[in-house]
């Protein structure tokens, strides 16, 4: 385990229902707490003002997932060396980030990824568990590295190495091209398993829309391949 300084961020888009639950746990573990509301229309901005104690960033208008954590990460490494990354939907356990930041080793610098156990659960949305099968095949291919969870949004990322790694998406998709990238750069990442807890149907808000999420992912996975290969061939020459 590092005793380097460690920083959360939680990206919200229209979370007003768990968000500050999740925030205020976020914050019992001492850590500085980066929350990035990503141009929401409901109630989250005005009810994660009332939180003491959270370093509270907004986009005026909704950019996606990947530009709310870049806004993230380039506010904490003032004070950190490591962003752990929440999804704000309740669906990540805080007291898993305990087994994600004793997985950071002494001598490297890593990315932590946690992959979520229960994903057979009843209430997990066959969008979520085909999908992750999608990614964790694509990731492979596009940055020859093989991971079970290349879904999971419960990351550890070293800072600054993460914005400097060139990743251009700025949806969804930026959580797996820069696992992607990672492989490129031979920045390992180390899996640890945490659980997931996906409400009801009608409970829990997603913002993930399985055709043009798909879509995207497809054309993000296409431009990284074709890059990798781009690379190979010119390093050869």
């Amino acid at each position: 385990m590092t005793d380097s300084r460690i920083a959360i961020i939680i990206p919200v888009y229209n979370h007003d229902q768990m968000v500050v639950d999740v925030v205020i746990r976020a914050l019992g573990y001492g850590y500085p707490v980066f929350v990035v509301d990503d141009g929401s229309i409901d109630e989250s901005f005005s009810k994660l003002r009332k939180i003491e104690g959270v370093h509270l960033l907004q986009h005026r208008i909704n950019r996606g997932k990947g530009a709310a954590l870049v806004t993230g990460f380039q506010a904490a490494q003032s004070v950190a060396d490591w962003a752990i990354t929440m999804d704000a939907d309740g669906q990540h356990n805080p007291d898993d980030l305990v087994n994600l930041v004793q997985a950071i080793p002494e001598d490297g610098r890593p990315i932590i990824l946690g992959r979520r156990q229960g994903m057979d659960n009843c209430n997990v949305p066959w969008t979520s568990r085909f999908g992750r099968e999608f990614s964790n095949f694509w990731v492979w291919a596009s940055g020859g590295q093989w991971l079970r969870d290349s879904q999971s949004g419960f990351r550890i990322y070293p800072l600054p190495e993460i914005l400097n790694i060139g990743v251009c998406s700025e949806r969804f998709q930026f959580e797996v091209e820069v696992l992607a990238r990672a492989g490129w750069e031979k920045i390992p990442v180390i899996e640890v398993l945490v659980g997931v807890t996906y409400e009801k149907p009608g409970k829990r808000k997603s913002h993930f829309r399985p055709f043009v999420d798909f879509l995207r992912n497809s054309q993000v996975f296409t431009r990284l391949i074709l890059t990798r290969i781009f690379f190979q061939l010119f390093r050869r020459k």
